[in-house]
C-alpha cells in the first residue's frame, strides 16, 4: 500500500475511481469546496471588500501555493536523497505542497486574526474550549466539508493532510496554543504512526508550506501596505526611532521568538539596517521603473520573493534527528536572512495591523463576533436561527460534538460580508425579504 496516497475512509477508491492521480483528486476537491470559495470574502490584512487591489485569504493562498510548488520542484532536483524516497515524511511532491498551501488558511474566521482571537477567548471563558485557525482547518477538512460518498469531510490523502499539519500535536494538551482538536488528532496521529513519523516533527512538505507562507507574508503584505499609503517610502518614515522600537518589540514579544537565533546580534542596529536597505532598494527600482509606483511595487515584491525562495533548502536538524526546511547558505541555516524575513514580517505588522484605523475596524469586528456568538451559543434559541442543514448535522453528530463547538463552526465559516449581513439582520434596522438567498 502507498501510505502517502491512502485515505482514511474511502480506502478502496469507491468514490474516486477514475484515472486521475490521487493528489489531482485532492486538488479538485479543495478548489471546488465551499470553504475554499469563501476565502475570497475573508480578510488578509485589509478587510475583504476594502478595494480591488488588496489581497484576501484566497489570493494569499494562491500565491503561497505558487511559491511552494516552484520551490518544491527546485528542491526535488537539488537534493538527491528526496528521489530515494527513504521515508514518506522525507519526500517533497510539488502537487502535495500545492494542495497544502491552498488549504492552509481554510480555518480562519471572518475579520482575520482578530476574529480568531475573539472566538478563542469566548469559547475558553465560557466552555473551556479552544478555537485556533490551524486546528479549524482539520475540523473543516475532516468533518464539516461534505462530498459525495463521504460523511467525513473531503477525505484527502494522508500526504496532503500531513502536509497541512505544521503543528503535529493535540491542541487540547495543557499549554498548547496551536495544534489539532482532539477528535481530528486521533486520525492525524494514526496517520503519523502509520508513517513512522518521529516525535513532533512535521513532514518536509508541511515545513515547506509553512516557510512559503512566511515568504508571502513578508513580501506581499508589504506591497499592500505601500499601495495603501500606510508604509511611506521616504527616509523620514524608515528612520523614525519609534518604528524601529515597535518592530523590535513585536519580534521579542512573538511566542516563537528565540534568543538563540539572535545571539551576538545588535538587534536595534540590524532592524535599522534592514529598513534602510529596503528603502534604498525601493529607490533604485523606482528609478529603473521610470518612477512609476505600481511597477515598482510589483518589482520590489518579486525580487524579495525570489531572494527568499532561492535560499530555501534542507539541512539535518540535530535537535530532532530529522530534516529541516529553512533558508540555507553553504549548507548551514542562513540566520541573517531568516532575521531579515522576520523584520520585514514585523514591519508589515506594526504598520498595518497596529494602525489605529485598522484597530478601529478590529474593534468593530470584535463587537460583531461577540454579539453573533451571544445569539447562537444557546441551543434552545440558536437552533431557531441557524440554517436547517446545520441543525441536521448537529442532531446527527451531537454525541461527538457540543452545540457550542458547532455554533463556533458556523460563525467561523462566515465571510466578512456575510457576518456583517447576519449581524445587521439581528441588530440593525433594515428592510428586506425573507426570500433573500443566503
Amino acid at each position: 500500500m502507498n501510505v502517502r496516497k491512502m485515505r482514511l475512509y474511502d480506502t478502496e477508491n469507491i468514490y474516486s475511481g477514475d484515472d486521475r492521480d490521487e493528489f489531482e483528486k485532492d486538488y479538485a476537491r479543495l478548489i471546488q469546496s465551499p470553504a475554499f470559495r469563501r476565502l475570497q470574502g475573508k480578510s488578509q490584512v485589509f478587510g475583504a471588500g476594502s478595494g480591488d487591489y488588496y489581497r484576501t485569504r484566497l489570493t494569499h493562498s494562491l500565491e503561497v501555493s505558487q511559491i511552494a510548488r516552484e520551490v518544491a520542484r527546485r528542491l526535488g532536483k537539488q537534493y538527491e536523497f528526496l528521489s530515494r524516497k527513504e521515508h514518506p515524511g522525507l519526500m517533497i511532491d510539488p502537487e502535495v505542497v500545492e494542495c497544502a498551501s491552498l488549504a492552509h488558511d481554510l480555518g480562519h474566521p471572518p475579520f482575520g486574526h482578530k476574529g480568531e482571537e475573539v472566538l478563542n477567548r469566548l469559547l475558553q471563558e465560557e466552555h473551556g474550549l479552544k478555537y485556533e485557525g490551524n486546528a479549524q482547518n482539520f475540523r473543516i477538512l475532516m468533518f464539516l466539508e461534505k462530498r459525495a460518498g463521504s460523511g467525513s469531510g473531503l477525505d484527502l490523502t494522508a500526504a496532503v493532510l500531513l502536509a497541512i499539519n505544521k503543528y503535529p500535536f493535540c491542541i487540547d494538551e495543557p499549554g498548547r496554543l496551536k495544534g489539532v482538536y482532539s477528535k481530528e488528532w486521533e486520525r492525524i496521529d494514526f496517520l503519523r504512526q502509520t508513517w513512522g513519523m518521529p516525535g513532533t516533527s512535521a513532514t518536509l512538505e508541511a515545513q515547506l508550506m509553512d516557510l512559503c507562507d512566511d515568504i508571502a507574508y513578508s513580501t506581499h503584505d508589504l506591497e499592500d501596505g505601500i499601495r495603501a499609503g500606510k508604509i511611506q517610502m521616504d527616509r523620514g518614515f524608515f528612520e523614525d526611532d519609534r518604528l524601529v522600537a515597535h518592530v523590535l518589540q513585536e519580534i521579542t514579544n512573538d511566542p516563537s521568538y528565540s534568543e538563540a537565533n539572535w545571539e551576538n546580534v545588535d538587534m536595534s542596529t540590524m532592524v535599522k539596517q534592514v529598513l534602510i536597505h529596503y528603502l534604498e532598494q525601493w529607490e533604485v527600482i523606482y528609478a529603473e521603473c521610470d518612477r512609476e509606483p505600481s511597477r515598482t511595487r510589483r518589482e520590489m515584491k518579486a525580487r524579495w520573493v525570489r531572494k527568499f525562495a532561492n535560499e530555501v533548502g534542507i539541512i539535518d536538524d540535530p535537535e530532532t534527528g530529522w530534516k529541516k526546511v529553512t533558508l540555507v547558505r553553504d549548507g548551514l541555516m542562513n540566520l541573517e536572512l531568516l532575521r531579515t524575513m522576520e523584520i520585514l514580517k514585523k514591519l508589515a505588522w506594526v504598520t498595518l495591523i497596529k494602525d489605529f484605523r485598522v484597530q478601529r475596524l478590529h474593534k468593530r469586528s470584535e463587537v460583531m463576533i461577540e454579539r453573533l456568538w451571544g445569539s447562537f451559543k444557546n441551543f434552545e434559541t440558536g437552533r431557531l436561527i441557524i440554517p436547517p442543514d446545520w441543525l441536521e448535522s448537529y442532531e446527527a453528530q451531537k454525541d461527538k460534538w457540543s452545540w457550542e463547538r458547532l455554533a463556533a463552526d458556523y460563525i467561523s465559516g462566515m465571510t466578512d460580508a456575510y457576518a456583517e449581513k447576519v449581524y445587521a439582520e439581528f441588530f440593525a434596522s433594515r428592510s428586506g425579504s425573507i426570500y433573500e438567498r443566503d
